[in-house]
């Protein structure tokens, strides 16, 4: 049979000019569907070019994958006129393309000075084939390969063999073989260029058995691999054999074993579906480790971190708040307000049964309870206590944990503080919140935002133990020394109580009613071996502290009991009583002198009240004026504030000058001297204003100021009276020092309720509005 007659030919059928989407290492085919992405610019405007025409684009393969830039002569001349089905737009300058060839063209020109690559095109048409005795056997031998490919390549589906069932096309099934097995890109560009459908199919087959051949070489060898892998399971099969041996003679420490143990101990947890896969799987991997590795040290110890969490476990809370009330007058003396808003926190508590509600923040000045008392209330509650020391932190990772990448990494204190307490729902006592610090390591202080907030802690993730921990159920309890210095979305998360510095009863009704009967104990006396009486006591708190609070005390009175001590076995003494002289002889001379006031009034010199971190002072202001030039110089170690609030009264007494009966030149002829004593002790605030202002009238108008009167205040230019804060540590200053009369700003008269009621009965207190009042009740004639 002669088959000339019916070779295909080319057939121009038309010209035309399109879109060019040039790819590198693919070759499209008719009635191929491809989806890939594309990033060249040119590329990108051609896809969007076609679009905004008839979603047709000319489709052809650069000769060199790597060319960035191919010019015409880098460019096949053989391509697919395809459809652009669809487009997708992905980040970074990259678009996603699916397309489907159409049909068989030819450049016969490309264009590269727009801004995209065009080409004038031919389409290629190939004429119908006739199936001869030859065609038939080519078309059958075609079908036959291509189902010994699929079933020795994996990577491709074998229903593909259904679709070329039905193909009765030389010219269609080489297309459709071609455009589904591996071949390199110039050989399906080789297939795709023959337009005799005769030799396009005899040229697959000559393709396609190489690959056959090839692949029979990687399953001989993937065959031999698996042999070795088989025996690499008889090894293991031995090894597992040696474990069991070791492990009936004792020696069962493979990270094996102890994996199967970690795997026990966490199911009786009782956790989360995904904490418990996240944990097995730690187990799984710590087994295949070698034994001894230091990579299986740091699985084992994350692993048993991860155990020792009370994920599930929790103590009964005591709701009864006699016994709270019970507790707190036990082992605090005073601190009334102090226990009343405690109770009623807890009381709260208790009617919404709901733990998750304000953190309460103990503030005060060193030494007057602010831990005991938060042990006090675990004892109370009867919940496990746990203490977190902040002073000084300035790393992030010691609120948050270090991450398992670092040597030595660790978790944070406050997952280890949960863990030394042993249940979920402790008292965690945040020690010295005010005393964190920031750096470049990060800011601790917003990492414990997480952990003070009730609405994100239920989920609070530790970098060393990356599992969300739930801390919604414990009871936060923080102390600071000065609510200024806490950050502010801090302080916001907190129920601010305040303590203050305890009156001078209170400390002698503490050292005898609590530290001397606690330091016996600790000392190994009794009251039969030990006695001190209540003048000894007293002398103790005035001259040998000088405190807001009663370490000191009690530091004195341990002295004193340890060498009592030393006493009773060095001498025949079977007991020591303690009076005064021997209180002096035991501690040595008296470090402090109890201020007395000096009764006979004095001209430039007031005695002023003032707060510090460790409770309140009196502070005296002394002025001095000299013949000169009008220069003011201010001593005494004064911040910004208080040199301003000198000025500001200069500057009132030279506009009242008159009022004040003072010489109206006197800033042009008289140098003053401001001083405030204890030069080494940095002082600052505004509610010295007062105090200066009061002192300068004085020096100025040669009036004395009365001793027994004490002040405080805030002014302005024009001589109001502002109000202040730390009022209460103040009238306790004054208290202290045997002041008679204070004089106060009139907006602090509320303020007065705060103010311990043996103090507000020793004191008499004067409202002031303005200096008028002041100096009419401060100065005399």
């Amino acid at each position: 049979m002669n088959d000339k007659p019916n070779e295909n030919k080319l057939v121009t059928v038309e010209k035309n000019i399109l879109p060019v989407l040039i790819l590198r290492g693919l070759v499209v085919f008719p009635n191929m569907a491809l989806n890939f992405d594309i990033s060249r610019k040119k590329s990108i405007l051609a896809v969007e070019k076609a679009m905004n025409a008839n979603q047709e684009i000319f489709v052809v393969a650069q000769k060199e994958i790597n060319m960035e830039r191919p010019k015409s002569k880098d460019l096949y001349d053989m391509g697919v006129v395809a459809k652009i089905r669809q487009i997708l737009y992905q980040g970074g300058n990259i678009l996603r393309v699916l397309i489907e060839g159409v049909k068989r063209a030819k450049s016969k020109n490309y264009f590269f000075d727009g801004e995209y690559v065009k080409s004038e095109i031919i389409i290629c048409k190939s004429l119908s084939q006739n199936l001869n005795a030859k065609n038939k056997a080519l078309l059958r031998k075609a079908k036959e390969l291509f189902a010994d490919y699929l079933s020795i390549y994996p990577k491709i589906p074998p229903d593909l063999l259904i679709g070329i069932k039905s193909i009765k096309d030389l010219g269609e099934i080489s297309d459709y073989i071609t455009s589904n097995i591996m071949l390199e890109y110039s050989e399906k560009q080789e297939i795709l260029e023959e337009l005799n459908t005769v030799k396009r199919i005899e040229k697959l087959l000559v393709f396609l058995n190489n690959e056959l051949n090839i692949l029979k070489i990687e399953n001989d060898i993937a065959i031999k691999l698996k042999d070795s892998i088989d025996k690499n399971q008889k090894d293991y099969f031995l090894r597992e054999q040696i474990r069991v041996i070791s492990q009936e003679l004792g020696e069962d420490d493979e990270p094996y074993y102890e994996s199967r143990d970690y795997i026990k101990k966490i199911k009786k947890l009782n956790l989360d579906k995904d904490i418990l896969k996240k944990l097995k799987s730690e187990c799984d991997r710590f087994s295949k480790m070698p034994s001894g590795s230091s990579e299986a040290s740091m699985c084992r110890s994350y692993i048993e971190e991860c155990i020792g969490l009370p994920w599930n476990k929790r103590t009964r809370d005591s709701s009864n708040l006699e016994k709270v009330s019970e507790i707190l007058d036990k082992n605090h003396f005073g601190l009334n307000e102090v226990k009343e808003r405690i109770s009623e926190i807890l009381a709260v508590k208790k009617l919404t049964k709901n733990i998750k509600n304000q953190i309460i923040c103990l503030v005060g000045p060193p030494g007057v309870g602010k831990t005991s008392i938060a042990k006090s209330i675990s004892e109370s509650l009867d919940k496990k206590f746990a203490r977190v020391s902040l002073g000084g932190i300035k790393d992030e990772s010691e609120i948050r944990g270090h991450r398992r990448t670092y040597i030595g990494a660790m978790p944070g204190r406050i997952i280890s503080a949960i863990k030394k307490a042993g249940t979920k729902n402790p008292l965690v006592l945040l020690d010295e919140i005010d005393k964190l610090c920031k750096d470049y390591h990060g800011d601790p202080s917003a990492a414990l935002l997480e952990v003070l907030d009730s609405e994100q802690n239920n989920k609070f993730l530790d970098h060393y133990i990356d599992i969300p921990f739930d801390l919604s159920e414990v009871f936060f309890i923080t102390t600071a020394n000065d609510k200024s210095e806490i950050p502010l979305p801090l302080y916001d998360r907190m129920e601010v109580i305040n303590l203050y510095s305890y009156t001078y009863e209170e400390k002698f009704n503490i050292a005898k009613n609590h530290l001397i009967p606690k330091l016996l104990l600790k000392n190994g006396l009794s009251r039969r071996k030990f006695t001190i009486d209540d003048a000894s006591i007293y002398y103790i708190i005035d001259c040998y502290t000088k405190e807001a609070g009663v370490r000191e005390v009690e530091r004195k009175i341990s002295s004193i009991m340890r060498k009592a001590a030393k006493l009773i076995l060095t001498t025949k003494n079977k007991s020591v009583n303690v009076n005064k002289k021997l209180v002096l002889k035991m501690l040595g001379p008296e470090k402090f002198k109890k201020e007395k006031i000096n009764r006979k009034s004095e001209i430039g010199l007031v005695r002023g009240l003032a707060w510090t971190s460790v409770g309140g002072e009196t502070m005296p202001i002394e002025v001095s004026l000299m013949k000169g030039k009008g220069k003011v110089q201010i001593t005494g170690s004064l911040g910004d504030v208080m040199k301003e609030s000198a000025q500001l009264a200069v500057s009132y007494i030279r506009s009242n000058y008159s009022k004040l009966g003072i010489n109206q030149d006197f800033y042009n002829k008289t140098d003053i001297h401001i001083h405030a004593p204890e030069g080494a002790v940095q002082k600052d605030g505004p509610s010295a204003g007062v105090t200066m202002t009061t002192a300068l009238v004085s020096a100025l108008s040669n009036r004395p100021v009365r001793q027994d009167i004490a002040m405080t205040g805030e002014i302005t230019l024009k001589g109001r009276v502002l109000p202040i804060g730390g009022l209460k540590e103040k009238t306790i200053a004054a208290y202290k020092a045997g002041v008679k009369t204070v004089i106060i700003p009139s907006e602090n008269k509320n303020d007065l309720y705060n103010i311990d009621e043996k103090v507000k009965k020793s004191l008499h207190f004067i409202m002031a509005e303005n200096l008028d009042t002041v100096f009419k009740n401060s100065l005399e004639k």
